[in-house]
């Protein structure tokens, strides 16, 4: 569907605010909308003073006057006038031969340079275009380039473009680009003439082509925002550009808010942009897979501010094109522990132990294999409070007291609900080893501690301490966290916890009334 007027003014003006300094905005000999519009960007001073616009043209008399009519008051201006010169569109389309198509191209040249003449107010720029040059002899297209060239006489200090387009794509990259040096190599004025390249994706490597095309000699490229053209598009200069970009060099384009590229094309186009476009599409920067997750938080753990970007499975910093980090890691039944564990660290400062990380992982695949989709941030925090954190009254931790004395460590501490806590005594190597000794002593709690870990939080948390704890309690396997305002509190309190999945979570009775503890 063509664009509309204000549709193509609001395309116009996202690609002068980008930095484009050539913009091609129409065929304004065949379409009243595209004359309209040239004529409005001139008439209101829309183009900025270093912005040339460029339009399209047959090489027909009357199209061709049309065009310079619409282009009457321009300060610069580019006129792309084309023929078609390959073999299947001389035979069976126009029925020329080599000679008639080249007087096609000749005359049309001609008419370019007599009407710019008449009017040396413009700062003129001719550029010629042998349409389907991919599907046409190399000889013959070099034959027809020296022909334009001898009529605008580009020596003489006439601005002038011959623009290659693989109209159709019709070969791999290497030898459109091998077309493009031989062009570059045998015809005339070379070193007066600017040589660009059109490609379109009907084979899918527009991108490569002119990548390799400008290897090959070729010094400007032709294309669209997000591809868009016809068939399967022109090719696309946010992903050309951005693939200069993440090798170091700079296209002297602000594609810094992608989002807004995005939104304008799309609003303009009336195209969805699929959501793993090359750089711009709402998955380009998303890792679902385990591994890929864990090699992006490692890299991204290690990474310092200032350094040259260097992650795995992230060609550039998302955030340089203005995406966030929360898009980079997202969970599904295909996770593993690295983005789990990501995902905490990022969103809640939860560091987890590598322990904790492949259990918690399996819940959370779980809940994603049930629910058959993504999980998101939210729902991977509650199933770690579910699952880890929860605390019930009959298992919360009141107060504790430890101290040295000639038996090792003998800790004190008062657990259960406010109305009736009851009081613990034990004596270990360790704060945990004294409470499982404690809890063996008063319940007959068979307790073997496996692995237990301390983290310090960092900012936006209201606990300063995060303990993981993995034990066996009468024979079953047990894993809890607690958060607290110290470690000692915290490691306290997932070892209750994880002793109440084992025993049920009401306290066990005992012989033994419960004591009221001091603090």
């Amino acid at each position: 569907k063509p664009m509309s007027v204000a549709q193509k003014t609001r395309m116009f003006e996202l690609l002068v605010k980008l930095g484009f300094k050539e913009i091609e905005i129409g065929f304004p000999a065949a379409s009243q909308p595209d004359f309209d519009f040239c004529r409005k960007l001139i008439e209101e001073n829309r183009i900025p003073e270093d912005v040339k616009i460029q339009v399209l043209t047959q090489a027909r008399p009357e199209l061709i006057e049309r065009t310079y009519e619409a282009l009457a008051g321009a300060r610069k201006a580019i006129v792309h006038v084309y023929n078609s010169t390959s073999t299947v569109q001389r035979e069976q389309v126009f029925g020329l031969d080599r000679d008639g198509i080249r007087d096609i191209a000749v005359n049309g040249a001609k008419l370019v340079r007599d009407i710019a003449a008449r009017h040396p107010e413009t700062e003129w720029t001719f550029q010629y275009s042998p349409e389907s040059f991919t599907g046409t002899e190399l000889d013959f297209a070099a034959e027809v380039i020296d022909a334009v060239s001898e009529v605008w006489r580009p020596e003489e200090g006439q601005p002038m473009i011959i623009n290659l387009p693989a109209t159709v794509e019709m070969a791999t990259p290497n030898v459109f680009a091998d077309q493009i040096e031989w062009i570059c190599d045998h015809i005339q004025r070379r070193e007066h003439i600017s040589i660009s390249v059109h490609t379109h994706n009907d084979r899918g490597c527009a991108v490569a082509a002119a990548e390799l095309a400008v290897m090959a000699g070729a010094d400007r490229v032709e294309g669209t925002l997000m591809g868009n053209g016809e068939r399967t598009g022109n090719m696309d200069l946010v992903t050309m550009a951005m693939n200069l970009y993440s090798q170091g060099i700079d296209p002297t384009l602000d594609l810094s808010g992608m989002a807004e590229i995005t939104e304008v094309v799309e609003a303009c186009t009336e195209i969805s942009t699929h959501p793993r476009h090359p750089y711009t599409g709402e998955l380009v920067f998303t890792a679902f897979s385990g591994s890929h997750q864990d090699a992006i938080r490692k890299c991204l753990a290690r990474r310092k501010d200032g350094e040259t970007w260097n992650v795995a499975y992230l060609p550039i910093d998302p955030f340089d094109v203005g995406r966030r980090y929360e898009e980079v890691v997202r969970i599904n039944s295909q996770s593993g522990k690295g983005g789990v564990a990501y995902v905490l660290e990022r969103d809640y400062n939860i560091s987890l132990p590598r322990w904790l990380q492949i259990e918690f992982s399996k819940v959370v695949q779980r809940e994603a294999e049930t629910n058959g989709g993504e999980i998101d941030s939210l729902t991977i925090h509650r199933l770690f409070e579910d699952r880890y954190l929860k605390v019930h009254a009959d298992w919360a931790l009141r107060s504790y007291d430890l101290h040295r004395d000639e038996e090792g460590v003998h800790a004190e501490v008062s657990v259960g609900r406010d109305a009736s806590p009851v009081r613990l005594d034990g004596h270990g190597l360790g704060a945990v080893e004294a409470v499982s000794e404690a809890l063996e002593k008063r319940f007959g709690i068979s307790i073997a501690v496996e692995a237990y870990d301390e983290f310090a939080l960092g900012e936006g948390t209201n606990a300063n301490a995060l303990a993981c704890i993995r034990l066996t309690a009468n024979g079953m396997h047990c894993s809890a966290a607690a958060l607290a305002e110290d470690t000692t509190s915290a490691t306290l309190q997932a070892l209750f916890s994880a002793v109440a999945q084992a025993v049920g979570i009401e306290m066990p009775e005992t012989e033994a009334e419960p004591e009221t503890a001091g603090a």
